[in-house]
């Protein structure tokens, strides 16, 4: 499968990031393990996770995600063929933020969950208004100097924080190389305008996460009595309005004449986005992660691309 560089990372990845949110989650250990499997033998390589993962479940602590993973490339020994991307900042039993000691401390935990010597990105998972971004720069730029990060990245930035990290770095500090975004077919004002030619002109690559709105671009909820069928399906109502439904049915209409799913078209909508690296999709079977699969195969035309510009 044809790699993407991914900014000026030195990373090339394939045009599907795999999301690790549900590993040890909604998929337990051997559902994870068939996933990644599968998607490794699909000619795949980017895996996303964070240390955070899946902290919000009962029980739960965060970690679990990158245990999983990190247990996965060492029963399999597949370390050298996966691009491992996680993320630091959000609150963890052992602090949150992005102050330099806790960057450091942070990243040890990760990398001792994913027993592995490295992380491939690591991204600063929301911007921290309490810490110069100097600080946490500095910090990341000395993981990069002990071998432990290759390159790092921002999630969750605005235009004006992601212009005031770039405009830092240098020296001492290392660089945003990729962002990280929440952008998707439906939600498009967050990163389009802005944010996205800040990341074009700045060569950024750009991984954005629910690429597929929770599922709503899926197909899955036509109506509000749909909204029952998963722990999600509470959060679509707010997409049953006049644009919500029309992309619905230009989803149905380019689908139909592809032989495709909602999900790849979806999915291959943002991978025909001239900004975009590949978009961060998850999945808890074998069955589901083809199924995200195969929208690299697909290709939109002008004409797709017009119909789903909403």
């Amino acid at each position: 499968m044809q790699t993407r560089k991914l900014g000026s990372s030195g990373l090339s990845i394939a045009p599907l990031v795999l999301g690790g949110n549900v590993f040890g989650w909604t998929a337990d250990r051997a559902a994870s393990f068939t996933v990644l499997d599968t998607f490794l033998d699909g000619g795949f390589n980017a895996v996303d996770t964070a240390d955070v993962y899946s902290r919000w479940a009962p029980g739960h602590q965060g970690g679990e995600s990158e245990t999983v993973l990190g247990d996965w490339m060492k029963e399999r020994g597949s370390r050298d063929k996966v691009v491992v991307i996680t993320k630091v900042g959000s609150e963890m039993p052992a602090g949150k933020g992005l102050k330099a000691a806790y960057i450091q401390s942070a990243c040890d935990a990760s990398l001792k969950r994913l027993k592995t010597d490295r992380i491939d990105l690591y991204f600063s998972h929301f911007p921290d208004k309490e810490t110069p971004i100097e600080e946490t720069l500095e910090a990341h730029q000395r993981l990069i100097d002990q071998g432990k990060v290759r390159s790092v990245g921002g999630s969750n930035y605005d235009a004006a924080g992601l212009k005031q990290a770039l405009d830092a770095a240098g020296g001492s500090r290392a660089r945003y190389t990729v962002l990280q975004p929440h952008y998707n077919l439906l939600v498009r004002d967050q990163y389009e305008g802005g944010l996205e030619n800040l990341c074009v002109k700045e060569g950024l690559g750009v991984i954005p996460y629910f690429a597929l709105a929770s599922g709503f671009l899926t197909g899955k909820y036509r109506s509000e009595a749909d909204l029952g069928k998963s722990a999600r399906g509470g959060g679509m109502k707010k997409h049953f309005n006049a644009r919500g439904l029309a992309i619905l049915a230009a989803l149905d209409a380019v689908s139909k004449a592809h032989g495709a799913t909602q999900a790849q078209v979806a999915l291959a909508w943002l991978m025909a986005r001239p900004s975009i690296t590949a978009p961060i999709a998850s999945a808890t079977s074998a069955t589901q992660l083809k199924e995200l699969a195969a929208a690299a195969e697909l290709k939109l035309s002008a004409d797709d691309m017009k119909a789903l510009d909403l």
